[in-house]
């Protein structure tokens, strides 16, 4: 089946990549900024560009970067009540009412029965407290038609069905959405699931995902299940450790853009094929940018049909496919966003990725 393909919006700009010299002094100051806890002059200014870890690490943005901040933007349930939920029943409620929420997660909420979803509806903020908040055994979901949604600073485990590596018993993910737009997946930890951990499904759009972990799974983050090619998504400062396969794969995306990842720790299984990292698949256009592969199969590899341009990657132990062609697009035609060198990438990911104490407030006392 022929697909076609979104208008291109201008030609990609391919500007000089800077010296040695000057790679090393940057890599230097962030990696002393890592242990000080704050950036060093030059570099605090620049992290005040979106997507950037900020120089302050208490002061995370609520706003998100990349493309879930186009088209009006995601801004979740801005504006609505603050409710803190400890069980599922609240979660429940709260998520699938009409109205906006912000809702903060404290502590750990066991999902029964196993793996049962919780459905997320429009205008929504879901927010673990510090690293307190945690979904067990359970999944969130977000229907054809969802909007405007926050996921953050949660850990979501604990669905796997013992026996299954290749989730064909189950489709217990930590968080799926169909047909959704604008939405923001932001300093999770997904482990140890059903299925995948993170599916975007169905021409969702206006998506980023920043600043999580993958970890202990086989299928981490699909995107796809369309022959149209619509979804538009930002995927930066993600940790994939431990993972088989989907580091994402990316299935007939208008636009890709992949930055600041980090795939480490490889399930070593012997797979010649689906062990891998990133894929672009059937008409996807993808741009990876200084991110770091460390022992792994396949980093980055793209159908015949898609558009794949990597550049400043660093690969450490890697073997099998590297590939590159076409044009795909340039990330700067639709936002500014700032890169951070790829040496630096291990450091900053590992410290910064998942669930952190300053995101979502404190408890409330009782």
């Amino acid at each position: 089946m022929t697909q076609s393909r979104t208008p291109r919006t201008g030609t990609p700009r391919r500007g000089p990549r800077p010296g040695a010299g000057r790679v090393l002094v940057t890599v230097t100051a962030l990696l002393a900024s890592l242990g000080l806890g704050a950036l060093a002059p030059a570099e605090a200014a620049a992290s005040a560009t979106p997507g950037a870890a900020p120089a302050d690490r208490a002061a995370w943005s609520d706003r998100p970067h990349g493309f879930a901040s186009l088209a009006g933007g995601t801004t979740g349930g801005a504006g609505g009540r603050v409710v803190t939920v400890t069980d599922q029943a609240s979660l429940a409620r709260y998520a699938s009412a009409e109205e906006p929420y912000v809702i903060r997660v404290s502590g750990a909420i066991d999902v029964a029965p196993f793996g049962s979803e919780i459905v997320v509806a429009s205008d929504k903020t879901i927010v673990g407290i510090g690293t307190t908040g945690e979904i067990v055994h359970g999944e969130l979901n977000l229907k054809p038609g969802t909007s405007n949604v926050i996921i953050r600073n949660l850990t979501i485990r604990d669905s796997y069905v013992e026996g299954d590596w290749d989730g064909k018993t189950s489709d217990f993910d930590a968080i799926q959405m169909d047909t959704a737009d604008h939405v923001w997946i932001d300093h999770n930890r997904f482990e140890h699931m059903g299925d995948g951990l993170l599916d975007i499904r169905k021409d969702s759009r206006y998506i980023t995902v920043s600043y999580n972990q993958f970890k202990n799974h086989n299928k981490a983050m699909g995107i796809g299940w369309t022959t149209d090619v619509r979804t538009e998504i930002t995927i930066d400062h993600n940790w994939f450790t431990g993972t088989k396969q989907r580091n994402p794969s990316a299935d007939n995306c208008a636009y890709a853009h992949l930055y600041n990842n980090y795939l480490s720790a490889q399930v070593a299984d012997g797979d010649p094929t689906w062990t891998y990292g990133n894929w672009a698949r059937g008409a996807t256009r993808m741009v990876i940018e200084n991110s770091y592969y460390d022992g792994v199969q396949h980093p980055y590899q793209a159908d015949a049909t898609a558009e794949l341009v990597e550049r400043g990657s660093i690969t450490r132990n890697t073997t099998g496919r590297h590939d590159e062609w076409g044009t795909a697009f340039d990330p700067k035609d639709f936002y500014s966003y700032r890169k951070d060198p790829a040496a630096a990438v291990p450091a900053l990911v590992t410290r910064f990725s998942g669930p952190q104490k300053t995101i979502g407030g404190r408890p409330a006392h009782r």
